[in-house]
């Protein structure tokens, strides 16, 4: 949402600290700032002391050898990994997720989501609905409200706002130029305009990179390794010492959005931005090394201070989200997979594994196993799993039949989602599907039917809760889907 272009930086997160707290030495305030600052609701809703952290999956993850395996079906549908018994008894996982069995009592696995579609878009993931604008090659899917639908984090952003001044709602840890593989924004604000976009402390300056056919695997690696930056635009580090130069740029700002036509949202992004600037807390959050080394260590960050293709690079954002629900954000979306986040016809990496999916598997899960169990095992020693609901999940499962490339390719009919936290009853697997992965067969759950339930755990009524298009119609947060009573 907003960027503040600092000093060139190679590593993940792109963040001088001293910047940030020379920032936060500046005196803002006064009467020549008072049109741009408005008092903070306390309403009950906003004092939620709940937050959310989203992992996606970009591509696809493969169901059926993740959490929902069938061993006693045909060698076709298998495939080659076994299941092992996790810390609950009668829960397997894939034997390559030893230490998500391990913490399987602090997981609930919903085996049997249903609802997706077809398209290579996580727009469902973040937002619930199907509907959609075209966003890069995910053609349009009519039906949507004017200014497209909300992400969660957005709606939470509206609803609740910010628990801390200098503290936005709602943060995407985005990689650069994700949009190539996710399609929608991890940061979309939908109708509700740009005040209540995702922060994103990981965009590069230039996020409109389109790559056209037959770009070089070194040109979209260098890309992916350049440095990430905070950022407002038109406002950068080296300006921020000059009130003047300060002001004007927040006055070109504002006539730019004014003249676009899209207003909406000014006055929410002008008091973030205030706040950020005037405080420390946000650029502490975001400070991972401040981290101990061990900890670091247990969630697997690796060492190299540039990203190794196909190394654990994104694994810092698990840190850097438990981070940012500890500083007081109320949703984090991060997307996971190998290094560099893009589509692997360009050199990068995903979960769109048609083909080699078991070598993919045998690359990428072990990643994810290390980094899952330390979000959700730091986030109990530091007492926080009970109010921080964590879901991973992606836009589609993948075919039971293995095609003739060792691949698994799109299976919208059925999928699983992994939940912990956030006060939910877990150490339980809800539904399943028929005995070769094909749909489900018991306690089908539709993808709204878990926003339903992350809304309930941050004390939203989702059935009784409407939020207002850019033409002023309601729209409900779920079409009257409930939360799954199994784990509420």
């Amino acid at each position: 949402m907003l960027t503040i272009p600092g000093p060139a930086a190679r590593y993940c997160d792109g963040i001088d600290r001293r910047s940030f707290l020379k920032i936060g030495g500046l005196g803002f305030g006064g009467a020549s700032l008072a049109d741009i600052l408005r008092a903070e609701n306390t309403d009950s809703v906003r004092k939620s002391q709940k937050s959310i952290i989203m992992i996606l999956l970009p591509g696809g993850p493969p169901h059926l050898d993740m959490f929902d395996m069938k061993p006693a079906a045909p060698t076709e549908i298998r495939g080659e990994f076994q299941p092992v018994a996790s810390r609950v008894s009668g829960i397997d996982v894939c034997e390559l997720m030893p230490l998500t069995a391990g913490i399987m009592d602090k997981l609930a696995v919903v085996r049997s989501l249903y609802g997706g579609l077809n398209d290579h878009n996580l727009h469902q993931c973040l937002t619930g609905w199907e509907t959609h604008p075209q966003q890069g090659d995910s053609v349009a899917r009519p039906g949507y409200p004017p200014g497209g639908w909300p992400s969660i984090g957005a709606a939470v952003s509206k609803l609740q706002g910010s628990r801390h001044p200098g503290v936005p709602p709602f943060v995407s840890l985005s990689p650069p130029n994700a949009e190539s593989t996710t399609r929608a924004s991890l940061n979309q604000p939908g109708f509700l305009g740009i005040g209540h976009a995702g922060f994103e402390p990981n965009r590069r300056k230039r996020n409109d990179i389109v790559y056209k056919s037959g770009v070089s695997q070194q040109q979209v690696q260098s890309d992916a390794e350049s440095a990430a930056d905070i950022v407002l635009k038109d406002i950068s580090l080296e300006r921020l010492g000059d009130r003047r130069s300060l002001l004007n740029s927040f006055d070109r700002l504002r006539r730019r959005v004014d003249a676009s036509g899209v207003m909406e949202g000014m006055d929410e992004i002008n008091r973030q931005a205030l706040g950020i600037l005037t405080s420390g807390r946000l650029a502490n959050a975001l400070a991972w090394r401040n981290e101990e080394v061990a900890v670091c260590k247990k969630y697997g960050i690796p060492d190299s201070a540039i990203p190794v293709l196909g190394g654990a690079e994104l694994l810092k954002q698990f840190l850097v989200a438990r981070r940012l629900v500890q500083a007081g954000v109320r949703c984090v979306t991060l997307a996971f997979s190998q290094w560099p986040l893009e589509r692997m016809s360009r050199g990068g990496f995903n979960w769109d594994w048609h083909s080699q999916n078991f070598k993919n598997a045998r690359d990428t899960l072990p990643m994810l196993d290390v980094g899952l169990c330390a979000l959700i095992e730091d986030l109990a020693a530091q007492d926080m799993l009970e109010d921080v609901s964590v879901v991973m999940w992606g836009e589609f499962g993948r075919t039971p039949k293995i095609n003739n490339t060792a691949g698994r390719d799109h299976w919208p009919n059925a999928g699983s989602v992994l939940l912990a936290g956030g006060g939910m009853k877990v150490g339980q697997v809800v539904g399943s599907t028929n005995r070769l992965g094909e749909h489900p067969q018991d306690r089908p759950v539709h993808f709204r039917e878990v926003f339903a339930t992350l809304y309930h755990q941050l004390g939203i009524n989702a059935s009784h809760t409407t939020l207002s298009d850019l033409r002023g119609r309601p729209h409900p947060l779920v079409d009257g889907r409930l939360p799954i009573r199994e784990l509420v």
